[in-house]
């Protein structure tokens, strides 16, 4: 009789093979998404703005260096986009999603509860999920040494502040400003501005250098524009006018050497790389991670664009405060408490 064209189905061999394949087959899943690449979504202001989204830009190229990995990125040109961004990035399977900014949060928050597998996170806002991770920020500290910088530079005792987006997040960065002014020079006089009420004010240097300009004509000589790409404007006014500029997130002072007093940064890019290097070591946990002074989540930038605009005695005295603050020796008000600026 002929063989059975069917009999292979019995061979032990065959078999054999064929459950190893298939455990080989399972223990490969769990390495592939381990191997997943992570996603960022920048908020508005697109992600060469200069400071927040660039940070973040810069903490992802640090993952992709680092590790040799690859990430999925995406720019928020609208409001609408956001949930379909966060959608497209989970159903492409990216792990982690990492939201940047806290108008993210409810997208975020709604993508995060359909793909309960995925990891995501969000920096600048809480989402209370199991699979979100939240990196929230102690900006009031480093902002305070902002306004110590500013006021002790200062020749006419008063120094200005120009935000973005009227929102309690920047109010915390003004109030912190306000405080470390005081805390230099008692005397100092501190003049503000909001660039807007919607995300068009982080991506308009035109209106930030008006008000820059407005801030100079009535004495200014020092101005911490917390407003992302809307600084650029600022710190122009700024340089035409012989004043100072003080950046925000990433490190600014190479913009304008010379012009900018220091920069107030906010370690949005360390952020994002630990995150993304986390899910990729298997270390990651969800939960809300708060950075200050203490966790090197905030600091004012010196380097060699700077270095003659602060003096030796400015930085022992910023030094000290800061020393002060991580001890709790000077409690610096966090406008974000109460919806109000008390020191």
């Amino acid at each position: 009789m002929p063989a059975d064209p069917f009999s292979f189905r019995l061979n032990p061999v065959f078999l054999a093979t064929a459950a190893a394949l298939a455990g080989a087959l399972l223990l490969a899943a769990p390495a592939a998404r381990a191997q997943a690449q992570p996603a960022v979504v920048y908020d508005a202001g697109g992600k060469f703005d200069k400071s927040f989204n660039e940070a973040a830009y810069n903490g992802m190229e640090r993952f992709r260096k680092e590790t040799g990995g690859s990430y999925l990125e995406f720019e928020i040109a609208n409001d609408t986009q956001r949930e379909q961004a966060f959608r497209r990035m989970a159903q492409k399977g990216a792990n982690p999603i990492i939201g940047i900014g806290f108008t993210q949060a409810s997208a975020l928050e709604k993508v995060a509860k359909e793909f309960p597998q995925l990891k995501f996170a969000i920096v600048d806002m809480v989402v209370n999920l199991p699979n979100v991770q939240s990196v929230v920020f102690k900006e009031q500290e480093g902002s305070f040494l902002a306004g110590m910088a500013a006021a002790m530079a200062s020749r006419s005792g008063k120094v200005g502040f120009i935000g973005g987006m009227d929102v309690p997040l920047i109010r915390r960065f003004q109030c912190g400003y306000e405080q470390g002014a005081k805390y230099a020079n008692p005397k100092a006089e501190t003049l503000s501005n909001m660039t807007g009420t919607t995300p068009a004010a982080w991506s308009d240097p035109t209106r930030g250098g008006e008000l820059a300009r407005n801030q100079f004509s009535r004495g200014v000589d020092v101005i911490f524009a917390a407003a992302g790409g809307t600084g650029v404007g600022v710190y122009q006014a700024a340089k035409d006018q012989g004043r100072l500029g003080i950046g925000v997130d990433s490190n600014q002072n190479h913009l304008h050497p010379g012009t900018m007093l220091t920069s107030m940064m906010k370690r949005v890019d360390v952020a994002v790389f630990s995150i993304s290097k986390a899910v990729k070591d298997g270390s990651w946990k969800p939960g809300v991670q708060v950075l200050g002074l203490k966790e090197n989540g905030v600091a004012l930038a010196m380097d060699e664009h700077n270095a003659k605009l602060v003096t030796p005695e400015m930085k022992k005295k910023l030094d000290a405060a800061q020393a002060d603050i991580v001890a709790g020796r000077i409690k610096v008000a966090d406008y974000m408490a109460d919806n109000a600026c008390r020191y």
